[in-house]
C-alpha cells in the first residue's frame, strides 16, 4: 500500500473488500508496511493484510452510520508478524469471516506459521494464509 490511502482515507469509514465473508465496513486508523488497522462495529479492531485486500470502497452519496471507539491503546507494530508477536497469548480470530476462520489463543509465531490452541486442538496456519486477525483485548 502506499501512503497516499492514509492521506485519502485516515479517519473515514471505507469498506474494505467489496463483498464476501471477508468484507467489512470501518473507520481505518492507520497504514503499515504489510498491513492496515481498521476499526469496525462488529469485531472491534481488525488487521487486515494489505497482499489480501482487493478493493476500498467509499460511501459517496452519504456516510455509512459508524458509531464505535477507538481503543486508546490498541495493538500497533510496523510489520504483520512483529503485530502477531504482540498477540501472543491473546484469544484471537483468524480469518475471521471466512470458512477457514479460527478462534483460540495464539501461542507461538514462527516465520511461515502461527500456532492457535483451538478447542483443545493445536493448530499451525501457514502465514501466507491469514488474511486478516482480530483479538480480545484484556479488560
Amino acid at each position: 500500500m502506499s501512503e497516499n490511502l492514509m492521506k485519502y482515507f485516515k479517519d473515514t469509514v471505507i469498506k474494505v473488500n467489496r463483498d464476501g465473508s471477508e468484507s467489512k465496513i470501518g473507520k481505518l486508523l492507520a497504514e503499515r508496511d504489510d498491513y492496515i488497522v481498521v476499526l469496525t462495529e462488529e469485531d472491534g479492531v481488525v488487521y487486515y493484510k494489505t497482499q489480501h485486500i482487493k478493493s476500498f470502497t467509499e460511501n459517496m452519496k452519504g456516510k455509512w452510520e459508524f458509531d464505535a471507539e477507538i481503543p486508546e491503546n490498541f495493538k500497533n507494530a510496523e510489520k504483520f508478524k512483529d503485530l502477531l508477536k504482540s498477540l501472543k497469548y491473546h484469544w484471537v480470530k483468524i480469518n475471521r469471516g471466512g470458512s477457514e476462520m479460527v478462534k483460540g489463543v495464539l501461542c507461538e509465531v514462527k516465520d511461515d506459521f502461527v500456532h492457535l490452541v483451538a478447542n483443545e486442538e493445536l493448530v499451525r496456519i501457514p502465514m501466507f494464509y491469514i488474511n486478516n486477525v482480530s483479538y480480545r483485548s484484556k479488560n
